[in-house]
Formats: C-alpha cells, sequence, structure tokens
C-alpha cells in the first residue's frame, strides 16, 4: 500500500465537539473507522480522475482548490477502483452539479467517504486534550514557517496514531453540515492550512464554506466505515428474499 492510499484503524471513541460561534458543545460516541494517514495528494487524485485541479504541482502534495462536491464524487470513483460499494448516492438531476443537498449518504457501504467531523478530530487529537497533538512548528505547515506555499503531504511529525497533517497544510473537508438554520448546506473545514495563523491550526478550530467552494489551501481526507460482512450479507440475503431474487438476481423458490 502506497502512502498515497495508507488507511489508518482509528478506535472507538467519544468526542466533544464545541463551537465558539454560539458557545454550544456536543458529544459524540464514535465507532471503530479507518482514515487516510495523509490528505489525497495529487498523484492519487490525477490516478483516480484524470484531472489536476490546484495552483502548484507535485505528486506528493495535497490535492486543493477542490470542492466538498468534488471530494463525494472523488471517493464514489475510489471506491469503484478499489472495487468497494460507493457510499454516496447523488440524485440524477444533481450529478453535474453535486449539491449538497442532493447527495445521500449509504450507511451499508463498504467504499470511501469524508470523514464526519467528530471522527476528524478524535483522529486529530488522538487521545491528547490540547489545541495540537505537539509543538506547532513540529506537527503543521502553517503561516510562521510554510514559506508561502503548500508542501508535500508527511513532512511534519505524525501525531500518536501515525496521521499526517492534521493541522496546516491543507484544511479538509468533512460531511458535515455546519449549521443549516444559519448557513444552509454549507460544510465544516478542519484543521487549518499553510496560509493561516496559529489560532486556526487547532483540533477544536472550525470553518465552513458552500460545497462549490475552492480555493488553494483547502484538500481532503478519505475514510471508511468498519463494516460487518457478515451482518451486511445476512442483511442483503433477507433483503433479495423479500424480493423474491438472490443476489445475482435470480428468482428464489
Amino acid at each position: 500500500m502506497s502512502a498515497a492510499t495508507k488507511m489508518i484503524t482509528v478506535p472507538p471513541g467519544r468526542v466533544t465537539l464545541s463551537d465558539r460561534r454560539t458557545r454550544r458543545s456536543w458529544t459524540v460516541e464514535l465507532a471503530p473507522y479507518r482514515l487516510g494517514a495523509f490528505p489525497v495528494t495529487q498523484a492519487l487524485y490525477a490516478r483516480i480522475t484524470g484531472e489536476r485541479p490546484g495552483t502548484a504541482r507535485g505528486d506528493r502534495l495535497p490535492v486543493e482548490s477542490v470542492s466538498w462536491s468534488d471530494a463525494v464524487r472523488f471517493c464514489n470513483a475510489l471506491s469503484l477502483n478499489d472495487g468497494f460499494t460507493p457510499v454516496y448516492r447523488l440524485h440524477a438531476e444533481a450529478e453535474g452539479e453535486g449539491e449538497a443537498e442532493d447527495v445521500e449518504w449509504d450507511a451499508s457501504a463498504d467504499g470511501y467517504r469524508l470523514p464526519t467531523e467528530a471522527e476528524w478530530e478524535h483522529a486529530c487529537r488522538a487521545g491528547t486534550s490540547g489545541p495540537g497533538y505537539g509543538p506547532l512548528d513540529e506537527i503543521a505547515w502553517y503561516r510562521d514557517n510554510s514559506h508561502g506555499r503548500i508542501h508535500d503531504v508527511g513532512g511534519k511529525r505524525a501525531n500518536l496514531w501515525g496521521f499526517h497533517d492534521m493541522l496546516g497544510n491543507v484544511w479538509d473537508w468533512c460531511w458535515d453540515v455546519y449549521d443549516a438554520e444559519v448557513y444552509g448546506t454549507y460544510r465544516v473545514l478542519r484543521g487549518g492550512g499553510w496560509f493561516d495563523e496559529h489560532w486556526s491550526c487547532r483540533a477544536s478550530a472550525r470553518r465552513r464554506s458552500h460545497p462549490s467552494f475552492q480555493v488553494d489551501d483547502v484538500g481532503f481526507r478519505v475514510a471508511r466505515s468498519v463494516v460487518d460482512r457478515t451482518d451486511r450479507a445476512d442483511r442483503t440475503d433477507e433483503t433479495d428474499r423479500a424480493r423474491g431474487t438472490d443476489q445475482a438476481g435470480r428468482t428464489l423458490p
């Protein structure tokens, strides 16, 4: 497995999220899941989509200038490439535009997806409780040390669970809607980027943007649910019997 596609299994846990704007906090219980050790690179994105968005060029640079909708479509394409079931269902009328409200998450699918922001923060903290998982200059590319540019993934120290670039370099798109009542379909961004001051590169910092937004310090990393294949097979068999067919589409007695 190459560094570009390396996935790490994250243990179950509990994370308390907070929003400074509303002064609200909430706790989320998490089952085990898998998350990319690195942000998706330009090389991986180009191999799967045939496209190289962004302002910089380099196979090991994080892909950037990708929207939330681009990231969703990439997850489905990578799932198909690797023989998994795509997680996201894009309504036919939205396939070209990929609007957030027209994307559904199939929780039974075993393919790649965006992490929830709770999953992102749990993996970022890796059991720590401070603003970061180490001295910022050792773990992140940000305004004070990036020299005004993006950097190859993995150039800074990983956290205790093996994740690189959780803070700094590029912001990561997450699945979650930020605040539907105030911001509509705007989605959550986490982690801070190469152009940000230190206060934006914190494990708890939240940012938001429209799902079509593209800029040179926003990328993403992929996640996968830990699916119980036996349970899924049982549920599939039950569904097929209810329809009167087996998994190959043959009529059952």
